[in-house]
């Protein structure tokens, strides 16, 4: 044999082995395609088949389709929406071409269908000739002032009219920051029932504005994103229960601020209303003081006053008057509780009524004075 012959040959073993490797490969290189195969191709093999006893055959996971009755935003604008009305009010004045009418507009909620009572903002009814509530486009009536509170910036309308909607109240201590807002009023004025939704952005905010008699008052208000427009006042803050859980109120408006909007909570609403419809004003205790100023920490160092309320003025035949009180006193506790701010004061008064004892600790020349006084009733405007 030569040696080319030798070296070149075909081996049978090495054909064998090529053989075997090849259909191993396949075998495998078949198994890992059926493993796989499900993942890539998932739409294709017979729907619901059966897993091998033993095995747990994972879920099919449907698309979801949602009902137009499974949103509850949609529930809520059917069910809530017909209870809130817009509410236009009409005012007389003059003109350099004689007498003329001008009109504004807010929002309301119908809180009892029977009487046809209606809850709204102050500032919404303020100074008005004539109040003219629309139902819808055919159905308008002119409405009737009950009262109303320019400090709560709360006011009751009645109408008469037959087969009225009306809002539930819910429990404004029972929401939750982060819990779903819906506000739902009359922007502008004619855009009727429009619904905007957010989120309950923060709760017990203390809001300073200035009330329709110029006086500032101080809000405890909830805060939400849902967009409050001119128009909306009076309108009704909804929980995703249906619930009104507030009143909408105010709204901070500036270039740089967005989603600022604030109502005034129902619980603090129930009370209000309550006594506008007994007697068509709030009975609130007082002091029988004005001019108040507030002495901080650093206003007590430069005057060398104490902090506490300075008092500027002293209604005559009040309750401070009766009780000694004097202009330049500065009260710094009542019943033992230390009074520093305005708000602290004011959140004493809140939990008192007319006719309570107080004993008022003033400081007078640098002297703590202690004076019994009999809360009086604060005059409605």
């Amino acid at each position: 044999m030569s040696y080319y012959y030798e070296q070149h040959k075909p081996r049978k073993s090495g054909v064998f082995s090529t053989l075997i490797v090849a259909i191993i490969s396949a075998i495998i290189g078949g198994i890992i395609a059926l493993a796989f195969f499900p993942y890539f191709y998932p739409q294709i093999g017979p729907p619901n088949q059966a897993a091998p006893q033993g095995q747990v055959q994972p879920p099919a996971n449907p698309p979801v389709v949602f009902e137009p009755g499974d949103n509850p935003i949609i529930k809520i604008a059917d069910t809530v929406g017909p209870a809130i009305v817009s509410i236009t009010n009409i005012q007389k004045g003059t003109s350099f071409f004689g007498p003329r009418s001008s009109a504004s507009a807010g929002s309301g909620v119908i809180f009892n269908s029977e009487e046809g009572y209606i809850v709204t903002n102050y500032h919404v009814i303020d100074n008005a000739e004539r109040l003219i509530v629309n139902m819808d486009e055919n159905r308008q009536y002119e409405a009737e002032l009950i009262g109303g509170d320019a400090r709560t910036d709360l006011a009751v309308l009645k109408i008469d009219a037959p087969n009225l909607p009306e809002a539930k109240f819910g429990d404004s201590s029972a929401v939750r920051v982060g819990e779903t807002a819906i506000a739902i009023g009359n922007p502008l004025g004619e855009f009727a029932r429009s619904v905007t939704v957010g989120v309950i952005s923060a709760l017990n905010r203390e809001l300073t504005v200035q009330s329709v008699s110029g006086q500032e008052i101080t809000l405890e208000l909830i805060q939400t994103d849902a967009a409050i427009n001119p128009g909306n006042s009076g309108g009704a803050l909804v929980n995703p229960r249906g619930e009104v859980i507030g009143i909408n109120s105010a709204k901070i408006a500036r270039q740089d601020v967005e989603g600022l909007g604030f109502a005034i909570p129902i619980n603090d609403v129930r009370p209000i209303i309550d006594q506008l419809i007994e007697k068509g004003s709030v009975s609130r205790p007082f002091l029988g003081i004005y001019d108040f100023t507030e002495i901080t920490e650093k206003m007590s160092q430069w005057y060398d006053l104490p902090v506490g309320i300075h008092v500027g003025g002293i209604v005559d035949g009040g309750p401070a008057e009766k009780a000694g009180m004097k202009v330049e006193d500065v009260i710094v506790s009542l019943n033992g509780v230390k009074i520093e701010t305005i708000n602290q004061l004011y959140n004493f008064l809140k939990d008192r009524k007319v006719g309570d004892k107080v004993e008022v600790i003033v400081v007078r020349n640098n002297k703590n004075i202690t004076l019994n006084l009999t809360l009086g009733e604060m005059p409605s405007r």
